[in-house]
């Protein structure tokens, strides 16, 4: 098997969210034993050359109750501390929709 087949698992299931200049996608994989994990990846195109550079983690399922517990307490204490003033524009191919920073937080686990 090649490398490139050795980091790249089968795809089970993905997930992309578009969040103003950032792409997010939430990817399943399955490693050879069939055990899941997931994958997240921040696409963002960088405006002075047009690459889009790309962040990723990996989170295993012993991880996912506490990795789950962290976002949201984190998330919570940005709510609860500062005020959200910020204005986030996404765009779809049929209509401009406005949202504010406060709904890019809705978060439920």
């Amino acid at each position: 098997m090649g490398d490139f087949e050795n980091r790249e698992r089968e795809e089970v299931y993905s997930k992309k969210v578009r969040a103003g200049k950032r792409t997010y996608f939430f990817d399943v994989k399955a490693t050879r034993s069939n055990d899941y994990y997931v994958t997240i990846t921040e696409s963002k195109k960088r405006l002075e050359d047009g690459v889009f550079i790309k962040h990723k983690i990996f989170l295993y399922k012993e991880d996912f109750e506490k990795f789950a517990d962290g976002l949201k307490d984190t998330i919570e204490y940005i709510k609860a501390n500062q005020e959200v003033v910020e204005k986030r524009y996404e765009y779809s191919e049929t209509q401009e929709v406005t949202k504010t920073a406060d709904e890019d937080f809705s978060f439920e686990i």
